[in-house]
């Protein structure tokens, strides 16, 4: 067992789906939905799914590449339904987790004899620890693509239990991960088995913290409003694998569960950017290349990647008036000496070239800068440090307003680049109506 920089404190299925407007049989559940939020507070993207008997909202924070499911089962986790994965099951062996735990205190979820564990993570406070592996109910909206429609309910669904102190750091009211990542356990892979559908899901991020972003499992159509179907002309480049496992707790030879794309330079008003380009490779220790967060709140660059980045970008914007630093940013400029497009602030496009000069994810002002005050606007990428795990690490800014389909089974990235060239945004999914 492996340990990174985390710390780490101790280290036939029956499958319904009802609806109150029409039943609907999980084979027709061809494509799930769920909203996501921004906390206004940590600016985390929040999402809600109703889980075990009876059912009950519980609120997650989204973890683009965490492993699994995981909640809190300390505080208040009632349900009739909650079963704990017994040493040497299936379940257990679904999940790769060959352990064998006791539990001294009287039998309660999380705490049993002769179950299987696994390890939740908070990334926002870089801390894993044990949890008991487990199994309960978990339902959530199917969609057409267009509208949300029945409820989907998988009957036993793999989940980990964590303890009160891992919220830490996290929005109020979640209580827990909603793990996105390469694993046979993270919510894409345990809806795809269940529902028969392919392993692909797409995020869509809205920048506002009053409006809704949302989350599809299954394939397109993605449909906003006025009628664009977001999955049209997407822009495809391949997943690649990190050898190394990036969690907090791993096992030798463990792959990473997160996703990384192959970024081969930037270009900043079609200049190339002069950084070091093997920092963009994963070595054989799994250092280095891009990948993509929902966690990180910016993209953050490894040092001398950021500070060629920001030469770069205010040589080219060597109109606007510079000011003062504001942190974490290190590029700021009053913003009346900007112009304003129909993709944000009127700036020097970034380019991350990808496997070859004529595919590339262009980001616009509206994903490139940030709005500190009411007249001052600064470069939204942070200085990552010297030596991080890895060199480019594209945050949530950036990918806000873009749709990103993660297709797992073919491993490609599906990227729209800004939605709002198409007259819409991620806040525009109709959830309000039902099919």
């Amino acid at each position: 067992m492996a340990c990174s920089h985390y710390i780490i404190v101790f280290c036939s299925l029956l499958l319904i789906a009802t609806s109150s407007i029409t039943a609907q049989t999980p084979s027709a559940a061809n494509a799930l939905v769920l909203p996501v939020t921004k906390d206004a507070s940590t600016n985390q993207y929040i999402t809600t799914i109703k889980q075990r008997t009876p059912l009950v909202p519980i609120n997650l924070t989204l973890y683009l590449g965490g492993q699994f499911l995981w909640v809190d089962c300390e505080q208040g986790y009632v349900s009739s339904t909650y079963s704990p994965a017994l040493c040497g099951s299936p379940e257990c062996s679904l999940a790769n987790s060959d352990g064998c735990g006791t539990c001294n205190s009287p039998p309660r979820p999380g705490c049993n004899n002769n179950t299987c564990g696994l390890f939740p993570e908070n990334p926002i406070i870089r801390t894993s620890t044990g949890g008991e592996l487990a199994t309960d109910v978990v339902s959530l909206q199917s969609t057409n693509g267009t509208n949300p429609g029945g409820n989907a309910t998988v009957p036993d669904y793999l989940f980990v239990c964590g303890p009160t102190f891992l919220l830490e750091g996290l929005a109020s009211g979640v209580t827990g991960i909603a793990g996105l990542g390469r694993t046979n356990i993270s919510l894409p892979a345990q809806f795809s088995d269940q529902f028969n559908f392919n392993r692909t899901f797409a995020i869509c991020l809205s920048p506002s913290t009053s409006s809704r972003g949302v989350m599809f499992f299954g394939d397109g159509p993605y449909l906003l409003l006025p009628n664009v179907d977001a999955s049209m002309d997407l822009i495809y480049t391949p997943l690649i694998i990190n050898p190394v496992s990036t969690a907090g707790v791993s096992t030798a030879g463990e792959p990473s569960a997160e996703y990384f794309i192959g970024v081969s330079s930037i270009e900043i008003n079609e200049n190339v950017v002069p950084i070091n380009i093997t920092l963009l490779e994963i070595n054989s220790e799994g250092v280095g290349g891009t990948k993509i967060s929902t966690v990180d709140q910016y993209t953050v660059l490894e040092s001398s990647i950021y500070n060629a980045v920001v030469d770069t970008f205010v040589r080219e914007l060597a109109n606007a008036t510079r000011v003062g630093s504001v942190a974490p940013f290190g590029a700021c400029f009053n913003s009346t000496s900007i112009g304003s497009t129909r993709v944000g602030p009127g700036v020097p496009n970034i380019d991350l070239v990808l496997q070859n000069e004529t595919v590339y994810w262009r980001i616009f002002g509206a994903n490139s800068m940030v709005q500190v005050s009411s007249d001052v606007l600064c470069l939204g990428f942070v200085d990552g440090g010297v030596n991080p795990r890895t060199s480019i690490v594209i945050g949530g800014h950036q990918i806000e307003d873009n749709l990103l389909q993660f297709d797992v089974e073919a491993s490609t990235l599906g990227f729209s680049s800004s939605l709002l060239f198409r007259q819409t945004t991620c806040a525009n999914f109709n959830f309000t109506s039902s099919v």
